[in-house]
């Protein structure tokens, strides 16, 4: 199948950065990820491969033989030259203003015209994004859900500026992906994570009142409404530090303290407890992968 967007740029080699490098080049796209450092690269290409031969080993993911192929199709670099000739890139750098700031002045110099810009941001408005380049009708919302790869649906943001061509662009480049996009307005943590922030943090506030445990709250979650995963395990995975960021995000945006991130969560994002990331969050992952309840 002939290919309309052969080449992705990815920014950022953190877990959603690598995560979707990984799921674009199993779909057969180039993926040119971007970072500042090449220590940092090198860890997400080990991880992908690391991640590749588990799938095939438990996931029934892309046999031995093609791992090597996939990787091929991840090309990591600090230069953000290399993107002079892609037709779409997904930012997915840390929740901090001022670096997206910078990321989308650097994109808009080096990216053709043509490019679309996607924001893989998990609070953070569309349209203020957008506002930084001197076309916004080219920015887009596409929040990715962890892990990449495995997740069939995309949360697709149209900011105020947003063009029907973009939108175009994004449902094309999912369905080569193999994902369908469900599309909503511009708002400041949009669907998805306006109401998870929520649920996490009070799941939180919980814990640290001595409601219940972190493994009960999860179970609670599991078994009664069949959730896949808890919300402390989703926090674990998403990365702590990524949980109080978008809480303090939703804060700064709606003026709302119902979004003021637990007082737990700030202790153990200072501390370095940061979810799988760091080897332990609100469950210890560094007995083979097996989560333990954080005592």
């Amino acid at each position: 199948m002939s290919l309309r967007f052969p080449k992705v740029g990815v920014i950022g080699a953190g877990v959603m950065g690598r995560d979707l490098a990984q799921a674009l080049a199993q779909t057969g796209h180039v993926a040119v990820l971007v970072d500042v450092a090449d220590s940092i690269l090198e860890n997400a290409r080990q991880d992908i491969a690391r991640g590749l031969r588990l799938a095939s080993l438990f996931d029934r993911g892309a046999p031995a033989a093609d791992h090597v192929a996939i990787l091929d199709r991840i090309v990591t670099t600090t230069d953000y030259g290399r993107l002079t000739d892609v037709d779409f890139v997904v930012e997915n750098t840390t929740e901090e203003w001022t670096t997206k700031q910078a990321v989308y002045r650097i994109l808009e110099r080096r990216c053709p015209a043509r490019c679309v810009l996607a924001a893989n941001t998990s609070a953070i408005a569309i349209t203020r994004i957008a506002a930084v380049v001197a076309d916004p009708t080219r920015v887009i919302g596409m929040h990715f859900m962890n892990p990449v790869p495995k997740k069939p649906m995309v949360e697709v943001i149209r900011g105020r500026e947003t063009s029907d061509e973009t939108v175009s662009a994004a449902h094309g480049l999912l369905s080569e992906m193999g994902k369908r996009m469900i599309l909503v307005r511009d708002s400041p943590g949009f669907v998805t994570n306006r109401v998870l922030m929520l649920t996490i943090n009070e799941a939180i506030a919980v814990v640290n009142e001595g409601v219940a445990g972190p493994a009960e709250v999860d179970q609670i979650f599991i078994g009664c409404f069949a959730h896949a995963m808890g919300p402390l395990a989703t926090a674990d995975l998403i990365g702590l530090d990524t949980i109080l960021r978008s809480l303090q995000v939703l804060r700064e945006s709606f003026g709302n303290p119902k979004f003021d991130p637990a007082p737990l969560l700030v202790d153990m994002v200072a501390s370095g407890r940061l979810g799988r990331k760091s080897g332990a969050g609100f469950f210890d992952y560094h007995r083979g992968g097996n989560a333990v309840g954080r005592s």
